[in-house]
């Protein structure tokens, strides 16, 4: 299986804004994330653009394994990329919730963001961020590793159901998703840097999955669901009064739309 990665005119488009940027397509790796938290952690801190068609070993937040490099009638069925690069916010809460945004504004106006880190299409889930850094003396390397599932796939051993970005775009493939997510990426990820999280605050309410809903937290915090703050935590309304949930630890599922109750 032969995939035309517009790979020179991602750099082309990128390169002016991250200077030393390199892109890199590899047909298999254990994971792009691990790959790039390696070299960081080697010293080298260049920016630079990891895309594998096969991963061996993904992960997804909290350990969770992330199934890529699927294919389906000759074609991916899903697309796995890591962006790697020295940032200096002054904060760097929100990072996730900027990349999320991010990425459903670019791919289609029905997507919808789960907190901190997931992409939603209705109940079921469509994207998936996992951010890491390494501090290397006094710089800090952030790895921003996004999954995006272009066809269906099989829901066996999944925890949510998973959905596919043709169902709204018939057409996509990786190539495509990947041109379309990177720029306007990039240019999210350095407006966080200047500006910080709180301004992405109304935009990321306009597509913000858990909104009014009643949620149960891992770490026992069941109310409604209210947004969250200007540093991206999850504000949560309960029988204590309003909670804010910003633990990297804390996993957040939505209630059942039919009954209303919390979900585990």
């Amino acid at each position: 299986m032969t995939i035309r990665w517009s790979a020179e005119t991602l750099w082309e488009q990128v390169e002016p804004l991250l200077p030393g940027f390199t892109v890199e397509i590899l047909p298999q790796i254990d994971s792009t994330n691990t790959e790039l938290m390696r070299r960081a952690r080697a010293g080298q801190l260049e920016p630079a653009l990891l895309v594998a068609e096969h991963q061996t070993a993904g992960r997804g937040r909290l350990g969770r394994d992330w199934q890529s490099g699927l294919v389906k009638d000759e074609a991916l069925a899903g697309l796995t990329f890591s962006l790697g690069l020295v940032l200096k916010p002054a904060d760097w809460s929100g990072l996730s919730l900027a990349v999320g945004l991010s990425v459903v504004q670019s791919l289609h106006p029905d997507l919808l963001l789960k907190w901190p880190n997931d992409v939603w299409l209705g109940e079921r889930k469509l994207a998936g961020i996992l951010i890491e850094t390494a501090s290397v003396g006094d710089v800090r390397y952030a790895v921003i590793g996004i999954g995006i599932n272009l066809l269906a796939r099989d829901a066996t051993g999944l925890r949510t159901p998973p959905a596919a970005l043709a169902e709204l775009v018939p057409d996509i493939d990786a190539p495509a998703a990947l041109s379309a997510v990177l720029l306007p990426l990039v240019h999210a990820i350095l407006r966080f840097e200047t500006h910080g999280f709180a301004q992405l605050r109304e935009p990321f309410h306009t597509r913000d999955l858990l909104y009014g809903r009643v949620v149960t937290c891992t770490d026992g915090t069941i109310g409604q669901a209210r947004g969250v703050d200007a540093g991206g935590a999850l504000l949560v309304h309960t029988s204590h009064g309003l909670q804010k949930i910003s633990s990297a630890e804390v996993s957040v599922r939505p209630s059942s739309m039919s009954d209303g109750s919390a979900a585990e």
